[in-house]
């Protein structure tokens, strides 16, 4: 597994041979990709606590939502139920991890995070305080909405 190297506040690290640079916030700087493998890389990348929140809700993500497709784009992991139509995405912060619905005014109920895309809610998950069950319900419902083409 690669070890990710963290950046200067607004600077991304230079990474050595082998090693993931982490983008202002603690973000991995992973190369687009699509499928299980580059989403993978960006978990094992993420600084912390945020990789074990990382590992849980892509967990419960594939328990969900059977045969979720899977990309990383802009640095973010992208999840989908159809090729290139996206229901969510993840970016790490330096105190959080914010998982984005792309269509989240829809959910019941919706997510706290306002987003300036009047579909779209967050949530900020802090060391702590994921709610599985929730987060789970949040997933079944946005797979079944229609995804957003990015």
């Amino acid at each position: 597994m690669a070890k990710a190297r963290a950046a200067a506040p607004g600077k991304a690290a230079k990474p050595k041979s082998g090693e993931i640079a982490l983008l202002s916030g603690g973000n991995p700087q992973i190369p687009k990709g699509y499928g299980e493998a580059p989403v993978q890389a960006y978990i094992a990348a993420m600084p912390g606590w945020k990789r074990d929140i990382g590992r849980r809700i892509d967990a419960v993500i594939g328990r969900t939502v059977p045969g979720v497709r899977k990309a990383v784009k802009w640095n973010s992991p992208f999840y989908g139920v159809e090729d290139d139509l996206w229901f969510l995405s993840l970016h790490c912060f330096t105190s959080y991890v914010k998982a984005i619905f792309f269509r989240g005014s829809s959910l019941d109920p919706v997510p706290p995070g306002k987003s300036k895309y009047e579909a779209a809610r967050h949530l900020d998950i802090r060391e702590g305080e994921f709610d599985e069950a929730r987060f789970a319900d949040w997933v079944r419902q946005a797979a079944r909405l229609p995804g957003e083409k990015m």
